[in-house]
């Protein structure tokens, strides 16, 4: 029993990351139909701002005050310098965006440096589940991640912007003709999902060592996630992200890692191949 329960919220604990990174994700990808190959490196961004922030004597809190605003204004940049030009040409997204992650992978490692760096558990000790002792850190993490997958359905669900967004997802031309900006959408949605990335990075920090190329991980992932969740939907995020957690912690704990992604991977061409709307349909 004590086994089951310690696999369940490790599962979850990985499971909480990917919500988290694949909303931001799902933003952009659901809403603007872009395929934006620098998402990684915005989780990157939120794992050094806790690293400089650790540095200058701040606290992880403040980083994780900070990092939204930090992976926003990125964000924000981004879209407008480059993004917007760019709409009616998916391929040239796909190329320009994988072309700033490598401009923002190098620009982290020239000021940084290539080495890890280790930031310290802002909660430390370990509370008893179900008889099993767990780090307090991770509780934290699951809780937040669940908070914020909350608050982003609440926004979407009951507000104007959330309206917006909706509306913009099901028929942008209409929605044109209906008198909202689509571009003003477009840039809070990249700008959102560019913030949500960030903090998943300041989340992920304290599980491990902030490497330049910290975010690579996280990308494939969660285009996992957002595919077979379903694209355009919070409850499609939170579904793909428990099975692909879900499924990367137990094989994990059975199989060498390399052969276990391998797996996650193949088991998720097969449900895309025979649901392709995902497993919680627009």
């Amino acid at each position: 029993m004590e086994g089951i329960t310690y696999l369940f919220l490790n599962a979850m604990t990985v499971a909480s990351i990917l919500m988290v990174v694949g909303l931001g994700l799902a933003i952009i990808y659901g809403l603007m139909e872009l395929i934006n190959f620098a998402h990684g490196e915005f989780v990157t961004i939120g794992a050094y701002t806790l690293v400089a922030a650790d540095l200058l004597g701040g606290s992880f809190w403040m980083a994780l005050l900070c990092a939204p605003i930090v992976g926003a204004l990125f964000g924000i940049l981004m879209e407008r310098v480059l993004i917007r030009y760019l709409y009616d040409r998916p391929l040239a997204v796909i190329l320009a965006t994988w072309g700033v992650s490598l401009i923002i992978r190098q620009g982290i490692q020239l000021t940084f440096g290539a080495k890890g760096f280790g930031v310290s558990d802002p909660l430390v000790g370990t509370m008893s589940i179900v008889g099993v002792e767990y780090p307090v850190y991770r509780l934290f993490l699951i809780v937040t991640a669940l908070s914020i997958m909350a608050t982003c359905y609440l926004i979407i669900r009951y507000t104007r912007f959330g309206l917006d967004v909706r509306t913009v997802i099901q028929d942008r031309e209409m929605a044109a003709c209906m008198g909202i900006n689509t571009r003003r959408i477009n840039l809070m949605a990249f700008s959102a999902g560019s913030a949500l990335a960030a903090i998943g990075g300041v989340l992920i920090a304290p599980l491990g060592n902030v490497l330049p190329h910290l975010g690579l991980g996280y990308l494939a992932k969660s285009f996992f996630v957002v595919i077979v969740g379903g694209v355009g939907n919070i409850a499609g995020v939170a579904a793909g992200s428990c099975l692909i957690g879900g499924l990367e912690t137990f094989f994990n704990y059975h199989i060498p890692v390399s052969l276990s992604q391998a797996l996650v991977l193949i088991l998720a061409i097969v449900i895309v191949r025979y649901r392709p709307q995902g497993i919680i349909p627009k």
